[in-house]
Order: C-alpha cells, then structure tokens, then sequence
C-alpha cells in the first residue's frame, strides 16, 4: 500500500487538492435563507432573495459556488422576523401614563442593504427597536386612554406600521405588522384617579344628553300648544256660540266628575256657571 501510495502521490495529493477547492467553492444555500456573496468587502450578488410571486423551489436555492478565500457568503433569513418590545412608559393626549406591551413583525427584502446597512438581522433589530418606541410614543401621545379602547385603536397601529415601515427601508426590512399586545394604567392611585374621571365624563355626558332631550320635549309640548290654540281659535272664528258650549261642557266635565271621590257642590240655579243647562234646547 505504502508503495502504491509512493508511486501515485502526485495525482492523489492533486485529487485531495481539488476536492477541498471543490468544498471551499460549493455553499448550500436553504429555502429558509438568502444569501449575499461579499468579495473583498463588496456585495457581488445575492442568491434567492425574497420575491413575493415566487413559489416554492422557484426562488433560486440550491448550490452556489464561490471563489475560496476571496467570496464569503452571508447568510441572511428569509423568513418573518419578530421585534418584541420591552414594556414602556407612554405618555396619553390625556396626561394618563399607559404602559404598554407592543410587538412588530418584519423581513428582509433587500439583504444587500441590510449587509451594508446592518450586517446582520440582529442589528436590524437592535436598530428598529428605538424606532418602534419612538413612533409609538409619537401615535399614542395624540390619543386619549379612552380612545384605544374603541376601533380608533386600529387606526393608530396603521399609522405605527407605516411609519416604521418607512424607516426599516433604510436596513433593506419591511415591517409586515405591528400589534400592540397590552394598554394598561398603571396600580393603584392612578388607575384609581382615571376611572373616576371616566365615570366623571359619561355622567356630564349624560346630563348633556337629558338637557337635550327636556329642552326638546319643551319645545314640542309649546309647538303642540300653539298648534292646539290655533284649532281653538280657528274653530271660535267659525263658531261662537258652538266653542263656548264646548269650553262649557269641558268644564262642566272636569268640576262635576270626581271620580269615586265623594264631595257636594252647591250652587244657585240663577249662577251664571249654570247658564247653558237653562238655555233651551241644550
């Protein structure tokens, strides 16, 4: 064996030769991951980058081969990328301290950017975290506690979305969703101090509503007043003597009928209140 190997050395330390450049030259990139070949500090080219209309296997994974020691490969995931955020202080257009637990979805689109930019997914994150904070401090600094209670809570994450959207652009990112998992007040005192101005509110709301709806009910009960006045005296223009036998009657109606209540009335037969029971044919 030893004597084999002496007389085919040269062809077996070339074969070794080849095979190691061979393994130094092949990189395997997955489908989970993209890749971007840098050569002496410069990005060259990238290899199954992210493309939306790309179906599986169609996005260019598989064997790459580079240049040994001159090309390095760096690998870029390609998958959505969470950015969790620590809990924090934020400051409400109604001066209430929220403390709120928010989270953002995200990928990378543009891994030559994001190379030059960040070098790695996890500076992308390190760098959009700050960002997150801040624009959502900016959103939520414009809207009351009471506010991200109802459905104008979506609209502040849309506005928080576009925003950091914009600037993950700038490290070759696109923010995909963000969501804000918690709004809470802070225990005690505070927490205290904000339901009662919440209870305060809807009370003078309530007010308001049932000022509105007596001052409503008063200008209905006068128009149906003045309405019924107008009847009256339309219909004593067309007939004297017939309203006041009707006022009569009316009034007749309410002293004489009691009801089951028991009581006397005693009057002259000559009192003018009894005038129209002495008119004939009445």
């Amino acid at each position: 064996m030893s004597s084999l190997f002496q007389n085919y050395r040269g062809p077996v330390i070339a074969a070794i030769a080849v095979l190691v450049v061979v393994m130094m030259s092949v990189v395997v990139v997955p489908e989970t991951q993209q890749a971007v070949i840098i050569r002496t500090g410069e990005p060259v080219r990238k290899v199954n980058t992210f493309k939306t209309d790309a179906g599986f296997g169609e996005t260019g994974a598989g064997i790459v081969l580079r240049i040994p020691l001159i090309e390095r490969v760096e690998r870029i995931d390609k998958r959505v990328l969470d950015l969790d955020m620590e809990r924090q202080t934020v400051l409400s257009s109604d001066q209430q301290r929220l403390q709120v637990d928010a989270y953002a979805r995200f990928r990378i689109i543009d891994p030559v950017t994001m190379v030059e930019q960040a070098g790695t997914t996890e500076n992308v994150r390190s760098q959009l975290e700050p960002i997150l904070i801040s624009v959502l401090r900016q959103e939520l600094g414009r809207r009351t506690f009471q506010a991200m209670l109802t459905a104008e809570r979506g609209n502040a994450m849309t506005n928080i979305r576009g925003n950091l959207d914009q600037q993950a652009r700038k490290y070759g990112a696109q923010i995909i969703d963000v969501r804000i998992k918690r709004t809470d007040l802070p225990a005690g005192v505070p927490i205290e101090a904000a339901y009662t101005r919440m209870r305060t509110d809807r009370n003078r709301e309530a007010e308001t509503i049932r000022a509105n709806g007596n001052k409503d009910a008063q200008i209905i009960r006068a128009e149906a007043d003045a309405e019924a006045a107008n009847t009256y005296a339309g219909a004593f223009g067309r007939d004297p003597d017939f309203y006041d036998f009707y006022r009569a009657m009316r009034s007749y109606e309410t002293t004489f009928n009691q009801g089951e209540a028991e009581s006397s009335i005693i009057l002259s037969p000559d009192n003018e209140y009894l005038s129209r029971f002495r008119q004939p044919g009445r």
